[in-house]
């Protein structure tokens, strides 16, 4: 398909720099594509109201890193350049792939010093060595610490990766450690945080369950590519970038019998959906599921499981916005964007929540 058919005019004031506080007072647009009203104004603590006893809400637990590392290239006979790093899929006990700036300054064999100075004096030295190169910045990079001790020195000196919607208009800030991170989260990995999760809080928890919803999660490590653009003028030619995620054995017989007994599954967010769907086998059975999925969503594909979808406001031309578009119908998803544009709903990772209904 055509990229430019997911395409609209989103004016810059209406993407969130902060969230709603308290988080569940998000405002919610619930979508109906097969039904009336259409589109309707709500808030997220409105959830329960739309669900019945018996559903099942998956949620991601994926715990965001600060993968954001700024350091210096060390190259014999070179002048030390400045070098930023976005962690986005860990590959070993010491390598990482990341996208890196200058991309096309940086070789081969170069050697990267991160973070020398603050923190990262308590554990010593960051350094990595660039293994690969691969297309748009992408590289491999080795680190000379391994396993915890990486870890360890990555929370020390590295900084939240915002989306760059958000991080052109401000710096990052210690408010984001915790206000970019659900209350739930619990694997260590991401690189962005599943955002639709961002509205839960303990209170709306506790709402869901007296109502008799079900809670399951799920991890898929959100990548730094969630937030490239697409380049290509056909979908046909757009590469996802894969992330790596698990369904647990426990979790997939858990979704296999709310189907079973006609309740319904419905994710929190794209990333919970994408790793759902990549779980599912052509009649709906979801199963046990581990490794890295670069499935990519678009209007035409058949979903295989999943029945609703809460899920942020997305950017032009974005993966995700067609992600939704496949879900809900390209002129629904239209109508609703206008709809949000129109009435002053708050847009991407700190914004407003959508409820949508899957498109019979």
């Amino acid at each position: 398909m055509r990229v430019d058919l997911f395409d609209f005019d989103l004016p810059e004031e209406c993407i969130a720099l902060r969230p709603a506080s308290p988080r569940d007072s998000a405002r919610l647009l619930v979508v109906r594509p097969n039904g009336e009203p259409m589109l309707a104004d709500h808030h997220v603590r409105d959830l329960v109201s739309f669900l019945r006893p018996g559903d099942a809400l998956v949620f991601n637990d994926t715990k965001v890193i600060p993968a954001q590392l700024e350091g210096t290239r060390l190259r014999e006979g070179a002048e030390q350049t400045p070098v930023s790093s976005t962690l986005h899929m860990r590959i070993a006990a010491n390598r990482w792939k990341a996208f890196a700036r200058p991309g096309k300054r940086i070789k081969v064999g170069d050697r990267i010093a991160f973070g020398h100075s603050g923190n990262a004096c308590l554990l010593g030295s960051l350094d990595a060595t660039v293994e690969e190169k691969g297309e748009g910045g992408e590289v491999t990079l080795r680190f000379e610490l391994s396993g915890p001790a990486l870890d360890e020195a990555i929370m020390a000196v590295g900084h939240i990766p915002l989306p760059p919607y958000i991080a052109s208009k401000r710096d990052e800030d210690d408010r984001d450690r915790t206000d970019y991170q659900t209350v739930y989260a619990r694997e260590e990995g991401a690189v962005a945080a599943p955002t639709a999760g961002l509205h839960f809080t303990p209170d709306l928890f506790d709402m869901l369950h007296r109502a008799g919803i079900e809670r399951h999660f799920v991890t898929l490590h959100v990548g730094a590519g969630t937030f490239l653009p697409v380049k290509a003028d056909d979908t046909d030619d757009h590469k996802m970038h894969f992330e790596t995620g698990m369904v647990s054995a426990a979790t997939a017989e858990r979704l296999n019998a709310v189907k079973a007994r006609g309740g319904r599954i419905v994710c929190v967010g794209t990333t919970s959906l994408r790793l759902i769907e990549s779980a599912a086998t052509e009649d709906g059975d979801i199963k046990p599921w581990s490794g890295a999925t670069g499935i990519f969503i678009t209007p035409g594909y058949r979903f295989r499981a999943v029945d609703m979808l809460m899920t942020n406001f997305h950017l032009p031309k974005s993966t995700l916005f067609m992600l939704v578009s496949a879900f809900a119908g390209l002129e629904t998803m239209k109508a609703a964007y206008g709809h949000a544009i129109e009435t002053g709903y708050r847009f991407y990772s700190y914004g407003d929540a959508s409820l949508l209904f899957r498109k019979d």
